[in-house]
């Protein structure tokens, strides 16, 4: 299985694997995720569209002995309201008995392979190329009236509390937000950039290890993933639902607000990098958004992002080789 750095860079039913994807990959089956529903009112984000992209996801294994029971998984893109996946082309070799794609929950999906025996010396594939439209987003028009939700709704509650690496409990991050909370400002989109501004300003960015929000903070630096950890720990411990979106090579946080009659919206920004509070000019894939799930093959571990997995029963001394792909192409 892939570490976390080399995940981020790395190139429904039971179906037979002789069917089809859908034509458009369902995001949580269809049904968006609460607040990620743009309208056009002056409260919802704007979205502007960029060029097509086109993208190979999959796995290509090759094994020196025999091997049986085989199993993998890999993430998929799914829908978004600044995304639509199309499904362009696929090859599944006939070593894949069976597949599905599996609904994680949160419009996370993943694709599961088995492959009940796999010949020495064999090479398998499972290719899936997409089409992907991923726009840009812009702040809306009016943010005057959002507020902080008065009450979180189930659905909501899988973006408070704590996450992997995103300690919202450790006291040091309790103690920001009660001081941020003290200093005046004219409505919850100021509250949020207010939490956005201190991240930027305290902790300086540098390439490294993964470490918990608090450590980022404690330390003063860290990557895009601790960044973002820092500001969703900070808005979530402000009442604010937050979570990591993960796209190739980077992660950035969205926060969710709330019109007056309820009526919620996802906002995005950058806190590593360029200055976009609200806006996001990323061309890149949407990969997936959360950070706490719960994959079968980890019964025992809530994990931080859903990365690929492979395991099989070696008949044999050799070691079978899964690359995992995820890579652009041109048509």
């Amino acid at each position: 299985m892939l570490n976390r750095r080399n995940w981020m860079s790395a190139a429904g039913s039971l179906c037979a694997a002789s069917a089809l994807l859908p034509a458009t990959v369902s995001s949580a089956g269809d049904k968006p995720v609460q607040g990620d529903n743009g309208d056009g009112s002056p409260e919802s984000p704007q979205y502007i569209e960029q060029p097509l992209s086109h993208w190979r996801i999959g796995l290509i294994l090759t094994t020196p002995v025999a091997c049986t029971n085989g199993l993998a998984t890999f993430p998929v893109p799914s829908n978004w309201p600044e995304q639509k996946i199309t499904i362009r082309n696929q090859e599944v070799d006939p070593e894949v008995t069976r597949w599905q794609v599996r609904d994680l929950g949160g419009g996370t999906q993943q694709v599961v392979l088995q492959m009940p025996r796999i010949n020495a010396g064999a090479k398998v594939s499972a290719l899936f190329e997409f089409d992907i439209e991923r726009d840009r987003i812009q702040p809306p028009e009016d943010t005057s009236a959002l507020i902080i939700p008065k009450s979180i709704s189930r659905e909501l509650r899988l973006y408070m509390g704590v996450s992997p690496e995103i300690d919202t409990t450790s006291r040091i991050i309790r103690n920001v937000a009660v001081e941020l909370e003290k200093e005046p400002v004219d409505n919850a989109w100021q509250r949020v950039e207010q939490v956005y501004d201190y991240v930027r300003d305290k902790v300086q960015y540098v390439e490294g290890d993964i470490k918990k929000a608090s450590k980022a903070l404690l330390d003063g630096s860290g990557d895009c993933e601790e960044m973002t950890s820092l500001f969703v720990a900070i808005c979530r411990n402000l009442g604010i639902p937050a979570r990591v979106v993960w796209i190739p090579d980077h992660s950035y946080p969205e926060f969710y607000l709330e019109t007056p009659d309820k009526k919620g919206y996802w906002y995005p920004c950058q806190v590593a990098g360029t200055r976009q509070f609200g806006r996001m000019d990323e061309a890149r894939p949407v990969l997936q958004k959360g950070d706490r799930f719960r994959v079968p093959e980890k019964k025992r571990e809530t994990v931080r992002y859903v990365a690929e997995y492979f395991r099989c029963d070696r008949r044999g001394n050799g070691a079978p080789r899964p690359n995992f792909v995820r890579e652009a192409f041109e048509l």
